[in-house]
């Protein structure tokens, strides 16, 4: 998990596990937290004499984080549908286009465990306990899993980029409609304030005479300005 602009993105890295004569060999090229769980939380369960059953004890425990990853991009999701139904910015697409990225990368990787872990299963290269079929099986079923939910979540996350596209289109023609309709109304006093401001003769424009010809066409202006919002409010366009 890495950090960008305040926001977790999520990515996958390799670890490469290396069985030597004497010794198990995990390279990575940053600080993994399968392995940093392990020894944070289940040191006591790790038998690193017993090789295959602490690579499996590795395995399972990533395929467990992804999971977590996966319900985690899974309410952030959520959260960002939330914000989308009343959105005109693309803020959030672009959101959900970061959490779309992180599930092709954890299905590639967990496809890429499944092929390693069916190698393991028929590999006899590999000492095994009894306990440790067992162990296998439990990994390439949390393996299956995780795939399968990745596939899920990254369906949705698609069909929601598509609708929620068109919704960010429709709430911004919303947004003109309203513009162009305030628009219009507030036209009107205006259109009518500028013809009696136009050089003509006094006898000309009514009430120009009267010592309320302000107040009458201000109140008649206003009472213009409401009917036309009356009309298109009713034409639904408010």
């Amino acid at each position: 998990m890495e950090k960008s602009k305040g926001k977790d993105i999520y990515t996958t890295e390799p670890l490469g596990i290396i069985l030597a004569k004497d010794a198990i060999i995990t390279v990575c090229l940053e600080e993994t937290p399968v392995l940093y769980a392990l020894k944070q939380k289940h040191a006591n369960e790790l038998r690193t004499h017993m090789r295959t059953r602490f690579v499996l004890q590795i395995l399972y425990r990533n395929a467990s984080l992804y999971l977590q990853y996966l319900r985690v991009i899974n309410k952030l999701s959520d959260k960002i549908e939330q914000k989308l139904h009343g959105s005109t910015e693309n803020r959030e697409l672009i959101e959900l286009l970061e959490l779309e990225k992180s599930l092709v990368y954890f299905t590639t990787s967990l496809r890429s465990n499944e092929v390693v872990l069916e190698k393991l299963l028929k590999s006899d290269r590999m000492k095994k306990y009894p306990e440790d079929e067992d162990l296998l099986e439990d990994v390439i079923v949390e393996n299956r899993q995780a795939i399968e939910m990745a596939n899920i979540y990254s369906g949705i996350l698609s069909g929601m980029m598509d609708a929620f596209a068109s919704v960010i289109s429709n709430n911004l023609n919303i947004v003109m409609k309203f513009l162009a309709v305030m628009t219009i109304v507030l036209s009107v006093p205006t259109i009518i304030f500028a013809a009696y401001g136009m050089n003509v003769a006094p006898e000309g424009m009514p009430f120009a005479g009267s010592p309320f010809g302000f107040l009458i066409v201000v109140l008649i202006s206003f009472v213009v300005s409401i009917g036309v919002a009356v009309y298109f409010f009713k034409k639904k366009m408010f």
